[in-house]
């Protein structure tokens, strides 16, 4: 059997790449941070949300800030980190390809727009020149980081 191409998004999904994962990155962008919290807003298993909370932190994604209300023992909340801040886009692609292909007739649940102008947001592909693709990716081309030496 042939090696697997070594490759980012592979790297990326061992660490997110799950449904809980992603589900408890869509609840700390929106502000949702305590325990007890996520667990109502995604559903997870508490023995599966404390594992993938864990794993999010071990990954560098998220931190645990501890607090403590009046009169109880001490508890965690989350956080993102930069490289957890970094994966918004990511999780707003998604969000907008399902808004497309998978919302039905009643819309989208959510929307998310600029805090300034008021506008829509969505992601969009563009190059470092700032010429934007289409979100098919058309005119898009991958290029290995070592290309095989031509015979000659």
């Amino acid at each position: 059997m042939p090696d697997p191409r070594v490759c980012s998004v592979a790297r990326t999904l061992d660490v997110v790449g799950e449904r809980w994962s992603l589900l408890v990155l869509r609840e700390v962008f929106l502000g949702v941070r305590r325990f007890d919290l996520i667990h109502n807003a995604t559903g997870a298993p508490r023995a599966v949300l404390t594992e993938r909370l864990r794993r999010l932190v071990d990954a560098g994604i998220l931190r645990r800030k501890e607090y403590q209300e009046k009169g109880t023992r001490p508890r965690y909340e989350y956080e993102l980190t930069d490289a957890g801040r970094e994966l918004r886009p990511v999780l707003t692609a998604l969000m907008q390809w399902g808004d497309r292909h998978l919302a039905g007739p009643e819309g989208p649940p959510l929307h998310l727009h600029h805090a300034d102008c008021g506008g829509r947001i969505r992601t969009a592909l563009i190059c470092e020149n700032g010429h934007q693709l289409p979100d098919t990716g058309e005119g898009l081309r991958a290029v290995p980081r070592h290309l095989p030496q031509r015979e000659t």
